[in-house]
């Protein structure tokens, strides 16, 4: 049985985790953390269930990874990093959704993986990272001809854009076409832009409602469209895929992987 701990539990990912946690034959929910602020802290974790996990919702990372083995976190860059550490002193691995990092964050991650096991990746869907692949074979059949737009639409409260889902396909794409994103990526348009330039890879953001997340990969060719799209209609898509990281990361001691090993898609 997999001892999971979950970070964030008492938002609405993190009680998706719990729930899906709950409802696996494999996975046992081992600890429960939170913000101190949140209202939660003491509670069962699984309250919100109607059931009883007998585990406490706390706010010190230490104390919700006693039990754990792993750690599923979706929350954001600077909790994350401070569960990071907790785990790396518990010799306890991590799943790591929390989008928005810094360059300089990434590189503590990878140099953590040193001493435990870490699965990272921006989106965990397995129906995103099998849309990955499919971009990766498309950019390179396309890759003369066809101007690159990736469109991404999340719901009000997501705090970083583009998505690190849109930011993921951005590079697979790029690195298709043997382009760095860095140098090629535009973000925004507005005014005189003057015409396209063919090498660039654009973004456009949606922010609004309740929209878990879609994305559109377009590549745009004289008298035909390609879009390659993956819409999830809940979250519940994100927490069954951490569950087969959780699984991936059994009896591995170290290393920094991402969903593309999970899947088997390298």
């Amino acid at each position: 049985m997999h001892q999971v701990a979950v970070a964030g539990a008492t938002g609405r990912m993190g009680q998706m985790l719990i729930e899906a946690i709950r409802a696996s034959g494999d996975c046992q929910l081992a600890g429960a953390m939170d913000q101190a602020s949140s209202p939660a802290i003491g509670n069962d974790a699984a309250a919100f269930l109607g059931h009883a996990s007998g585990i406490a919702v706390v706010s010190d990372p230490r104390q919700a990874l006693t039990k754990a083995q792993v750690l599923i976190d979706f929350t954001r860059p600077e909790g994350t990093m401070a569960h990071l550490a907790a785990c790396r002193e518990r010799q306890v691995n991590l799943v790591i959704g929390t989008t928005g990092f810094s360059d300089a964050q990434k590189a503590q991650i990878a140099d953590a993986a040193r001493d435990i096991a870490i699965v990272m990746a921006p989106n965990m869907s397995v129906g995103v990272n099998v849309t990955l692949k499919l971009l990766e074979t498309a950019a390179k059949a396309l890759a003369t001809g066809y101007d690159i737009e990736i469109i991404e639409a999340h719901h009000r409260h997501k705090v970083d854009a583009p998505s690190g889902t849109a930011l993921k396909m951005g590079e697979v794409v790029a690195a298709a076409l043997g382009r760095d994103l860095k140098e090629c990526a535009v973000y925004g348009r507005e005014g005189v832009t003057g015409e396209r330039d063919p090498s660039t890879i654009g973004f456009a953001t949606v922010r609004g409602g309740d929209i878990v997340g879609d994305h559109t990969v377009l590549f745009a060719g004289t008298g035909e469209r390609i879009e390659i799209s993956h819409r999830a209609a809940s979250r519940a898509t994100y927490a069954q895929g951490s569950l087969r990281a959780v699984r991936f990361l059994a009896g591995k001691r170290s290393g920094l992987f991402d969903m593309f090993d999970v899947l088997g898609l390298r």
